[in-house]
């Protein structure tokens, strides 16, 4: 199973996915600001995995105040909270997990602080292996919905480089194919990072699932011409209505499936659930950098000094999703047992 980090040694590793499909590099985080800035440029990424790596961050960071005084420790415990959550507003799985780290905190500040150290590391363990359990419950609910020949579309990056386990999305394409389902995998390659192209296609080449790789603007042309049985994606946030924060691009697949009549799954663990947000309307969506439009593997590729724009999601309205697949099951429109 692909690992997208590692705690060795009360040492933090994480995998350089900037570099992936060419470079597989390991980069040991020392502190919350290294943490921040992988998760910044991508060198981390995906919901799940995001709120794993922000909680390891935070209790590393830490480390350097085992013999400090507890005001002290608490000190750095919030302000370090405060900056991680800011590197990606958009999914809830990182302020998530940070709370549960500040909540064990709280309720073990009577302890000296290298058993609370201990205690906050403890519970990002328990957040790490919670992931791992979530996603094999959210594949084992989601590959059943699968026939037995399937031909389905896939977008940005949802297996194991995005999360603790084996995956959401992929994850359940992937535990089809293990589980003997005839199943054939287009990937949309995801402008303008490619995550498609460079993390999906290599995870299902890992795996020995088949795929093609398409781009993004071929899905009308694949849903008319290919048979296609499903679409299925990750998400980074969903609303209490089960309007559905994912990567850029997602809405438009949601449409043309709505189109072609064939169904669209989200997959997902209750971790990106946020109960507080009424519909899609209040999702906060990331503006990354123009220049990830403007520019493709260190090379200007648009004319000089040009407006671009780079959204880093869009939210799916749930009338458009055919079922949300959690650990705790799978969901049909209205989606009332968010609320």
């Amino acid at each position: 199973m692909i690992k997208p980090l590692f705690w060795k040694d009360n040492r933090l590793f994480i995998v350089d996915q900037t570099l992936l499909p060419t470079k597989y590099s390991l980069i040991e985080i020392r502190n919350h600001l290294e943490m921040a800035d992988a998760i910044k440029r991508l060198a981390i990424r995906g919901a799940p995995a995001i709120g794993i790596a922000a909680a390891f961050g935070l209790v590393i960071s830490l480390k350097a105040f085992l013999r400090s005084t507890h005001r002290n420790f608490f000190k750095h415990l919030y302000e370090n909270i405060e900056i991680l959550k800011k590197t990606r507003p958009t999914a809830v799985n990182l302020s998530w997990a940070l709370e549960r780290i500040r909540n064990i905190a709280k309720n073990s500040e009577s302890l000296p602080t290298p058993k609370l150290w201990e205690r906050l590391l403890n519970e990002a363990k328990v957040i790490h292996k919670e992931d791992i359990q979530m996603c094999e419950a959210i594949t084992e609910h989601g590959y059943k919905l699968l026939p037995e020949k399937v031909n389905v579309i896939t977008y940005c990056n949802t297996g194991g480089l995005a999360t603790g386990g084996l995956g959401t999305a992929l994850g359940i394409i992937i535990k089809a194919f293990q589980k003997g389902k005839n199943i054939h995998v287009y990937v949309s390659e995801t402008r303008p990072l490619l995550q498609g192209a460079r993390l999906t296609a290599w995870e299902l080449s890992k795996e020995k699932v088949p795929f093609t790789l398409c781009t993004d603007n071929m899905m009308a042309y694949i849903m008319t011409n290919k048979n296609i049985n499903a679409v299925i994606v990750g998400a980074d946030r969903i609303a209490a209505n089960g309007d559905t924060a994912n990567k850029i691009g997602t809405y438009s697949l949601a449409i043309l499936a709505k189109f072609h009549k064939i169904p669209f799954y989200v997959a997902a663990p209750t971790s990106t659930i946020d109960p507080t947000i009424p519909s899609g309307k209040d999702i906060v969506i990331e503006q990354r950098s123009g220049l990830e439009v403007t520019n493709f593997l260190g090379k200007h590729i648009a004319p000089e000094n040009c407006l671009s724009i780079s959204p880093a999601f869009d939210v799916t309205p749930a009338n458009f999703i055919t079922r949300i697949i959690t650990e705790k099951g799978v969901f049909k429109q209205p989606f009332h047992l968010f609320q």
